[in-house]
């Protein structure tokens, strides 16, 4: 019998490695396994195209570390304000925006998407 090797476990920082230019929304896969996708998205200034609507086939939980963010869900017109250390669980099939991000600093966030 064989036994598999790994390399050992290195660190990241989530707040680290964010360029001083951001003209796109920056979204890094930090992991992705079955089921399971673990991804850091930075935004500064940054929200959805008038008219689109996320409405994902997986379940989405959200944390911003950093900055402010406000989320716009179809179902009631209701928005949420996100500042820093606020997280969210959104449920597959939601209808969501991002109505809004800071500017000043970068609104930066993990995103956990998962199946049922």
């Amino acid at each position: 019998m064989t036994q598999a090797h790994s390399k050992p476990a290195q660190p990241g920082n989530l707040l680290a490695a964010i360029p001083a230019h951001l003209p796109d929304e920056l979204v890094d896969v930090l992991l992705q396994h079955k089921g399971l996708r673990i991804e850091r998205i930075v935004s500064r200034g940054h929200c959805s195209a008038d008219g689109f609507w996320y409405e994902q086939t997986e379940h989405e939980w959200v944390m911003l570390l950093q900055g402010e963010a406000i989320l716009r869900f179809e179902e009631g017109d209701k928005q949420v304000r996100l500042s820093s250390g606020d997280y969210l669980n959104i449920a597959a099939g939601c209808r969501h925006r991002v109505e809004q991000t800071s500017t000043e600093t970068e609104a930066v966030w993990l995103a956990i998407f998962f199946a049922e």
